[in-house]
């Protein structure tokens, strides 16, 4: 039922994890995606081969998104690509250690520029393009983090508190031409948390707070992405849509 056919979608943090998964959703879908990477250049690569195999088109685009610029770099670089983009979905992001006590201001720093500058400079400079596009729609992700907080990694939890407020704030300013929304995930099967499931019983101690008893795939948190991305979310906007198994009831 979802058919994203002659749509272009740029997913960025796309060469592993939730935004190759991500990507290759889209492109099963019936999407074009411009898979962005900052350094793991043979990785995109093979999410590209992924998408070509299904028929579609895929392009690999290189930025660090950190420095000040980054955005406007990658922005640059889509724009030569494409004159139009139909769906920006912003997965890029970090998550370290973070004790308050501890915690030095290059870290806060490094964490905002990545999670939340980053995605407010991408957006701007796109705005010319996803208004050309009759079927435009952001798809940010935001965490559980942001909604119950998150001991001992305060910095995260802050940005991607920022991001569903400013989802929020979005969806009214940019109505009703295009629309946006974010996922909410807890923990996914992703190398970002890798270390901390390997951790002994660390796995079965956070399975036992999400109801549905286990850690998602990436592919299971794709999904829900590419549906906000469609037409079947016409008349969903400004929503926080939460996937992570009945750990945090809200919304």
């Amino acid at each position: 039922m979802i058919d994203l056919e002659n749509r272009i979608a740029v997913v960025t943090g796309a060469s592993r994890g939730l935004g190759a998964a991500t990507a290759r959703a889209l492109a099963r879908a019936g999407a074009d995606v411009i898979v962005h990477h900052r350094a793991s250049a043979d990785a995109a690569a093979l999410v590209v081969a992924d998408i070509e195999a299904t028929g579609r088109r895929a392009w690999i685009a290189a930025a660090d998104l950190a420095p000040d610029g980054g955005a406007a770099h990658l922005a640059r670089t889509i724009t030569q690509i494409t004159d139009r983009v139909d769906i920006l979905v912003h997965n890029a992001g970090i998550w370290t250690d973070g004790p308050i006590e501890s915690m030095t201001m290059a870290t806060w720093r490094e964490t905002m520029r990545l999670n939340l500058d980053a995605v407010f400079a991408l957006t701007q400079a796109l705005l010319p393009w996803l208004r050309r596009s009759p079927h435009a729609a952001i798809v940010l992700v935001t965490s559980t983090a942001a909604q119950r907080g998150e001991a001992g990694h305060s910095h995260y939890a802050a940005s991607k508190g920022a991001l569903v407020s400013w989802t929020k704030s979005l969806a009214v300013e940019l109505a009703p031409h295009i629309r946006v929304n974010a996922v909410a995930p807890g923990w996914v099967e992703t190398d970002m948390v890798r270390q901390e499931l390997e951790v002994p019983g660390r796995r079965a101690e956070i399975e036992r707070t999400i109801p549905r008893g286990r850690v998602p795939t990436a592919d299971e948190v794709a999904g829900p992405i590419v549906f906000l991305a469609s037409d079947l979310a016409v008349h969903v906007t400004g929503e926080i849509l939460n996937v992570n198994g009945g750990a945090v009831l809200c919304g």
